[in-house]
């Protein structure tokens, strides 16, 4: 959620290699072009995106000066290139074509942007998306309230509604991030990262709503107090407990990336905190740990990442355990900032949203089994 902006000159050049997926074919369909291993949308044959005017640029002056000169929402295209060792033969998974679904600009004299957000169908069978919002370009600092979007359908039409939950500083919040909501007993939970004062203490709050429109936070705020930078909350029931995971570092003031894990009987009270998942990387802010989401399927439970290499890449890791997962056990990969996994009745899907990336769309997502 937090990914930075890449290096600028006086680094030197070749610390910033570029890889780059050759396509397979020259006639993407469609009037698509190919870009790191994945399709855009270009508006005609002949027209070529931003993007891939960007990626030729790059094959011509290297990345390193590309990333100087380029817009910060361009710049995570030219950042690294889509894994080219990855051996997309052996995906558990099926990541179908990502759709746009809801446009915060739509209407606006001002671009808006769209980051980690969560969806939810309300008991009326209304969905309701939040997420972190600002206008563009990116300022994370500055995200101080979230969006609030209705759809009669997962798929649309999505309609603004009033934002929620404008930061409160008399509260020791700085921003207001990430959101989670799930129901319980009548009501809807929302976690999400109030900031603080240092990043090695931030602080996960709670608030709750009886309608998702009215929020009320709860008086035993914060919830968690960890660092560096803890963030992205999810939270999920086993056997008769609540498991709250996070995006830290192994230590508060930096570390391995992390995953960490709490738990709790009523969602109030957090203990027994651990480590299910670290990452090889080791920093501060962003890191390869961002936006962690976990759903069970067969058995097994799986671990959704946004791992930063390159600003749309999400991983997914399988596991025998809620509370470990081991890198090594990697499934797969596809190209989402910021990816939430939707369940309906009917089908599975999965959400993408980021700075510069014009809203929030949305894929299917089908399992190979």
């Amino acid at each position: 959620m937090l990914a930075k902006p890449g290096p600028s000159l006086g680094i030197p050049l070749e610390r910033f290699p570029l890889r780059v997926t050759i396509p397979k074919s020259t006639n993407p369909p469609n009037s698509m072009s190919r870009i790191h291993g994945s399709y855009l949308q270009t508006g005609s044959p002949q027209t070529p995106s931003r993007r891939a005017a960007l990626h030729s640029f790059t094959m011509l002056c290297g990345a390193g000066f590309v990333r100087f000169i380029t817009p910060w929402h361009l710049r995570a295209e030219s950042w690294t290139a889509e894994r080219t060792e990855w051996n997309k033969a052996q995906m558990k998974f099926r990541v179908g074509r990502f759709l746009k679904i809801y446009d915060p600009s739509k209407g606006e004299k001002q671009e808006w942007y769209i980051n980690d957000h969560t969806f939810i169908r309300a008991a009326d069978g209304q969905w309701h998306l939040f997420g972190i919002t600002h206008t563009e370009p990116a300022n994370p600092l500055q995200e101080k309230f979230l969006a609030h979007a209705t759809a009669p359908e997962l798929k649309g039409p999505w309609t603004r509604q009033p934002s929620i939950l404008r930061f409160a500083p008399e509260l020791g919040e700085t921003l207001v991030w990430a959101p989670y909501v799930f129901r319980h007993e009548g009501a809807y939970w929302m976690f999400y990262c109030a900031g603080g004062a240092a990043h090695e203490k931030y602080r996960i709050h709670l608030a709750t709503s009886p309608d998702l429109f009215h929020w009320d936070r709860h008086p035993g705020n914060p919830m968690i107090v960890d660092g560096y930078d803890a963030r992205d909350p999810m939270v999920m029931r086993y056997q008769g407990k609540w498991i709250l995971y996070y995006t830290a570092t192994s230590d508060p003031t930096g570390g391995h990336h992390t995953v960490m894990a709490t738990t709790s009987s009523d969602l109030i009270h957090w203990a027994q905190k651990k480590t299910v998942f670290v990452a090889t990387a080791v920093g501060k802010e962003g890191g390869p740990t961002e936006s962690p989401f976990v759903v069970t399927h067969n058995g097994k439970y799986f671990l959704f990442v946004c791992t930063n290499r390159g600003y749309n890449d999400t991983a997914v890791y399988e596991s025998d355990d809620p509370f470990y997962w081991d890198a090594k056990n990697r499934i797969g990969s596809f190209r989402a900032h910021a990816a939430e996994v939707i369940q309906t009745p009917e089908k599975w899907f999965v959400s993408r949203a980021g700075w510069g990336q014009g809203g929030v769309w949305l894929a299917e997502f089908t399992w190979k089994d």
